[in-house]
């Protein structure tokens, strides 16, 4: 019985998810042009990335400055709003909070890409500044690690901060010796979603930039060029390859972030 209720979930995950990444790891060892049959090449996409193509090598250095960049600006951003909203008592909380969360349902959609091209339309002609609007566009799409910051702000016994400002401390030392290392949960959460998500920015670079990742790319993440090559030159098997990188990448990344958690991430009595 159980399997059967799991069935369309089961059905769902292979078809959609497992089948197509075994496919598509296969292809990342052919030369395929969705128009003829998968040619064998072994490991020449892959030597050809790190070795025969500058930009690729440009992609990924513009999506290290992206991720470098928003993830801690939006995630500051985001815990500065947070505590704000946790300091407002009253019918007033729910109001902002929905206020400060709405850009975040609006965040992947054309519209608003082009709505924030026409307001920065200086900005994004210039290749020394086009980086920096997606930037700000993705910082301004704070509210879902906002909304999950209030959650854990409000789970913080409120005794703890009251006892520590009866005992002189101020509102840095509170917010530094009880509230970060009580929230540093939340952090850890918020810090591995808003990376992955980072890496994988697609829309926001695709409409600013005209889908070309100009000017002179620098907007080419790593997502807009994989997208030129499998989508616009028709290398879906060098394409296939860039996709196994970032995955790869991805999880090495995260895996270095849950490594180091244990310094600093404070669970309960322990780590």
């Amino acid at each position: 019985m159980p399997y059967l209720f799991l069935g369309p979930w089961l059905l769902g995950a292979i078809g959609l998810t497992v089948a197509p990444m075994v496919v598509s790891l296969y292809l990342s060892f052919t030369d395929y042009d969705l128009f003829n049959e998968p040619r064998w090449v072994g490991l020449d996409n892959y030597a050809r990335l790190f070795g025969d193509d500058p930009r690729y090598l440009h992609s990924v250095g513009v999506t290290l400055r992206y991720v470098a960049w928003s993830v801690p600006l939006k995630l500051v951003l985001a815990l500065a709003v947070a505590l704000l909203l946790n300091a407002l008592r009253g019918k007033g909380q729910a109001f902002f909070r929905s206020a400060f969360y709405a850009p975040s349902l609006l965040g992947a959609s054309v519209g608003l890409a082009l709505a924030w091209r026409a307001i920065f339309d200086t900005w994004v002609d210039t290749p020394d500044h086009a980086l920096v609007t997606i930037v700000l566009l993705s910082a301004w799409q704070f509210g879902a690690p906002m909304v999950i910051f209030l959650a854990g702000l409000q789970q913080i016994p409120r005794d703890l901060v009251d006892a520590a400002a009866v005992d002189g401390a101020g509102w840095w030392r509170r917010l530094w010796s009880i509230t970060l290392p009580m929230l540093s949960p939340v952090l850890f959460f918020n810090v591995v979603l808003e990376t992955i998500h980072a890496f994988q920015a697609f829309t926001q670079a695709f409409v600013v930039s005209g889908g070309r990742g100009g000017p002179a790319d620098s907007t080419l993440f790593y997502t807009l060029y994989l997208y030129e090559r499998g989508f616009t030159e028709f290398r879906m098997g060098y394409a296939s390859a860039m996709a196994w990188v970032l995955l790869v990448a991805i999880a090495l990344i995260t895996a270095v972030l849950f490594r180091t958690s244990r310094y600093w991430v404070f669970y309960g009595d322990g780590r």
